[in-house]
C-alpha cells in the first residue's frame, strides 16, 4: 500500500480489518438504570480534571443494557458519571466505563476517550426489582436496584437531561510512553427517543478493587433512581480543550 493509500483508507486499528465500523452508532431500546449518591467532595475533587468543576459531590452509577447498537453489538456497560461544569454550562463527565465486548471498548477509547475497560456488568429484572451488577473477573464490585417501574417520570424532563454535554478526558501515549493526545472532549446524545422512564426506591453497594477503584467514590447516601429506555445515536465529539497546547 502507498502513503496514499494508507492516508485514504485508514480510520481505526487495524488498518486493514478494523475492529469497528464508521458511524454514526445507533442504539435501540437502550436500557438504563441510574443511581445518583452523594460521596466525599475531597475523593471527587481528586478525580475531576480541571477546566470541569463540581458544585455538589454527586455520582451518577450507571448500569446500561445495549442490545442492539450499531457495529458494536449487543452488550452492557457499568460505570460512573460525575455531574460537572465546563465555562459555566452543566454535563457530565464519565469517570470509569466497565463493559464485556471488544468494539465498544475500542472504539470507545479510540474515537471519543471513553475510559472503558473490559469487564463484566449485567443489567436484568428479577421479580419485582430491577438490578445491576458489576463483576471484575471473579469479584463483584457494585450491585445496584431499584423498584421496577414503582412511578413513571415525565419523558420530557428525561430527554432534557438527557441533552446536556458529556465530557471525557481523552489520553492517547505517543511510542516513548509520553501522551501524544491529550484532550477534553465533548460529545452528545443525539435524536433520542425516550420511550419510557421510571423512578423508585433504590440502593448501591460498591467494593474495593485494585483494578477497578469504584468505592474510591464511596457511597454516602443514595440521592435517586432512574430507570430509562430510549432509542438513541452517539454522536462524533469535538475537542474544548487541549492539555498539551499550553
Amino acid at each position: 500500500m502507498t502513503p496514499d493509500d494508507i492516508r485514504r483508507t485508514a480510520f481505526a486499528m487495524p488498518l486493514t480489518s478494523p475492529a469497528f465500523p464508521k458511524g454514526p452508532y445507533r442504539f435501540v431500546n437502550r436500557e438504563y438504570l441510574i443511581i445518583s449518591y452523594r460521596t466525599d467532595p475531597e475523593a471527587l475533587a481528586r478525580v475531576v480534571p480541571e477546566p470541569l468543576a463540581f458544585a455538589d459531590p454527586i455520582v451518577n452509577f450507571e448500569f446500561i443494557r445495549m442490545p442492539d447498537s450499531t457495529g458494536f453489538g449487543d452488550y452492557t456497560e457499568s460505570g460512573q458519571v460525575i455531574p460537572v461544569t465546563f465555562e459555566g454550562r452543566r454535563g457530565n463527565y464519565t469517570h470509569a466505563m466497565y463493559l464485556n465486548d471488544g468494539p465498544p471498548i475500542y472504539g470507545g477509547r479510540e474515537l471519543w476517550g471513553f475510559p472503558k475497560k473490559f469487564a463484566q456488568p449485567t443489567l436484568a429484572v428479577e421479580r419485582d426489582v430491577l438490578v445491576g451488577a458489576l463483576d471484575y473477573g471473579s469479584r463483584r464490585i457494585a450491585t445496584g436496584a431499584m423498584g421496577y417501574k414503582h412511578v413513571a417520570l415525565d419523558p420530557a424532563a428525561v430527554l432534557k437531561s438527557m441533552s446536556v454535554p458529556n465530557y471525557l478526558l481523552k489520553i492517547i501515549p505517543h511510542v516513548d510512553g509520553s501522551p501524544r493526545i491529550l484532550e477534553l472532549v465533548d460529545y452528545r446524545l443525539e435524536d433520542v427517543t425516550v420511550k419510557g422512564a421510571w423512578t423508585g426506591p433504590a440502593s448501591l453497594e460498591l467494593a474495593p478493587h485494585a483494578l477497578a477503584p469504584v468505592a474510591d467514590l464511596p457511597v454516602r447516601e443514595i440521592l435517586s433512581a432512574t430507570h430509562i429506555l430510549a432509542d438513541l445515536t452517539l454522536g462524533l465529539g469535538t475537542v474544548v480543550f487541549d492539555y498539551l497546547a499550553s
